[in-house]
């Protein structure tokens, strides 16, 4: 009997090891199960749909961007573990669990997210890509980074950059290398990109240092809730001059986040205290598991906290539009 049961529970860890799924799993050797049962919970969940709301139902709402700094201790789930690219070109990644920024850029890869450029790339002189005007996407389907010359041209500016020389002759266009290829690493499963390091600079998650998220804050009368929605993420990366000096934040591009959910909802999140109660990064961003701070909110001039605002002054700005909207919710059932 004992050895049906071993044999019945061998039987289910290969076939879920089989399974054509998202997260990252440990492969151990035929008939060893690494644990003492199959997790399989996160990397098949489904997402959990949002509640319909009507237009008519909507009394109240406040548009806000706000920004998730992966330096405070609060967000490292987010930041760790980190990837990194070796002296081969080859990308490194953790076997049983992703940063946010490793699977955002190997989904980015096989086409499963769509990014949208943060400026408009005919000019780059106005960045309005937050309104998700600017895909980098192509007509087919079956197109990704590692099959598609078009699709690596139009995507690699946004999650890696090529080093050129300032005083040689500029590019006339941005065009990846072609001495490009693509491996099978059977460690993995996957089709792993050899790159050209010498000018190839690909950003990693130790590069990624906020996330910026778009949302929107509304009270619906209908279910008599104050509720919030994530409208869009962006990576965030230092910009630097010629030399090298940090002289401020970079947005990489933008993604549409009820696109991010159906990925989000089958990797990992490290819990510190237990680790049978690890949740999905969906489930993060549902329970709002994260600090952030308000960097701008819907005015009439249409500007930032920091166009106006300096240091210690820009936070107290953002504590006193999160009061605001803490006060209003507050007064809705004050009687």
């Amino acid at each position: 009997m004992k050895r049906l049961i071993f044999s019945l529970v061998m039987l289910s860890v290969g076939v879920s090891f089989g399974q054509n799924i998202r997260g990252p799993i440990a492969n151990p050797a035929p008939g060893v199960l690494d644990g003492v049962y199959v997790k399989e919970h996160i990397p098949t969940k489904k997402v959990v749909p949002y509640e319909f709301v009507r237009e008519a139902d909507v009394t109240w709402s406040k548009r806000v961007w706000s920004v998730i700094d992966l330096r405070e201790k609060f967000n490292h789930p987010l930041y760790y573990p980190l990837d990194d690219i070796n002296v081969m070109g080859e990308w490194n990644k953790n076997t049983t669990r992703w940063s946010l920024w490793t699977i955002i850029r190997y989904h980015v890869m096989t086409a499963d997210l769509t990014i949208y450029s943060p400026y408009n790339p005919a000019w780059q002189d106005w960045k309005d890509g937050d309104q998700f005007k600017y895909p980098m996407s192509l007509s087919d389907p079956t197109k990704n980074y590692y099959n598609s010359q078009e699709f690596r041209d139009k995507v690699f500016l946004y999650i890696g950059s090529i080093y050129r020389d300032p005083n040689a002759v500029p590019l006339k266009s941005w065009q990846y290398p072609t001495d490009d290829s693509v491996i099978y690493n059977p460690a993995t499963g996957f089709y792993d990109a050899v790159y050209p390091p010498d000018d190839t600079t690909w950003y990693t998650s130790d590069d990624i240092v906020q996330y910026r998220l778009k949302e929107d804050w509304f009270f619906d009368k209908e279910r008599s809730v104050m509720d919030r929605r994530i409208i869009g993420i962006a990576p965030v990366i230092y910009s630097r001059d010629q030399n090298g000096n940090i002289n401020g934040f970079e947005e990489l591009f933008w993604l549409y986040f009820p696109e991010c959910r159906y990925v989000f909802q089958n990797f990992f999140v490290q819990n510190r205290h237990n680790d049978s109660q690890r949740m999905s990064f969906d489930d993060l961003f549902w329970k709002r598991m994260f600090q952030s701070y308000i960097i701008k909110e819907t005015n009439l001039y249409d500007r930032e906290i920091d166009s106006y605002k300096a240091g210690v002054d820009a936070l107290l700005e953002s504590e006193k539009i999160k009061e605001k909207i803490f006060n209003f919710e507050h007064d809705l059932w004050s009687f």
